[in-house]
């Protein structure tokens, strides 16, 4: 099969299926494994799709944004491992910032004190936060309907009083060279400034969001300390040049 017939083949398989293995495409198009990750590369570097672990996917539309419902059927076991080790960054007496969002929203069971604060943007965080006993502030604002974050200038307001010793951040899109992206302004400022108000700052993202770009930025790569699943090789260490990543395993 000629390479543009495999690039066909592999653009089709991405538009009809969520993610396509390696092994997969190997089988449909007789090529070897080595063809078929180069072709991956390739591909990805015109921007047509994302390597992912063992596969690619097709790129998102910068304005896509699943709802909560949606969000927190994906990945869920990688979420968890996520959100297992950024809990277990937190100490007793820490003042810490848990950024709205499904990944974020895993922490909460593992968090190994309740003898913390906790300052939230994510209205869906409160209920659980408060069943552990901890001490809890929700910050003000309009509450945005799809993924039931507090955003707006209420909430820039609000936060301004607070100072963290930690923030643990959920994002869209995480990027070499565009660094970590969401699709709504709003919520990016809200992100933003969570990240200039505090000593540390972690960000929790699942293969799905690395090489994604979302329409709003709010900081580069290097604001934090990377947090994902399991990911290529060579992936991993274009990140690991610019930032301090770690890898949990599935």
């Amino acid at each position: 099969m000629l390479t543009d017939e495999r690039f066909a083949l592999i653009l089709d398989c991405v538009k009809h299926q969520d993610i396509v293995k390696i092994q997969e495409l190997v089988e449909r198009t007789g090529a070897s494994e080595s063809t078929i990750r180069r072709d991956l590369t390739e591909l990805e570097n015109k921007k047509f799709i994302k390597r992912v672990h063992g596969g690619a996917r097709l790129l998102k539309g910068k304005l896509q944004e699943a709802s909560v419902p949606e969000k927190s059927s994906k990945s869920l076991h990688e979420k968890k491992k996520i959100a297992q080790f950024a809990a277990s960054k937190v100490e007793k007496g820490d003042c810490i910032f848990i950024d709205a969002g499904t990944t974020t929203q895993q922490m909460i069971g593992y968090l190994p004190h309740t003898e913390i604060v906790v300052v939230t943007n994510g209205l869906m965080h409160v209920e659980e936060l408060l069943e552990r006993g901890i001490k809890t502030y929700l910050i003000g604002g309009a509450v945005k309907p799809r993924t039931n974050a507090m955003v707006g200038r209420g909430a820039l307001e609000s936060m301004k009083a607070y100072r963290f010793d930690k923030a643990f951040m959920g994002t869209n899109g995480v990027h070499p060279e565009f660094g970590y992206t969401t699709p709504d302004p709003e919520e990016a400022q809200v992100k933003e400034l969570a990240i200039s108000l505090t000593r540390e700052v972690f960000m929790l993202a699942d293969d799905s969001k690395i090489g994604e770009i979302a329409f709003a930025s709010f900081g580069k790569i290097q604001d934090a300390f990377l947090i994902v699943n399991e990911l290529e090789e060579e992936t991993v260490s274009v990140y690991q040049k610019l930032t301090t990543v770690k890898v949990v395993g599935s």
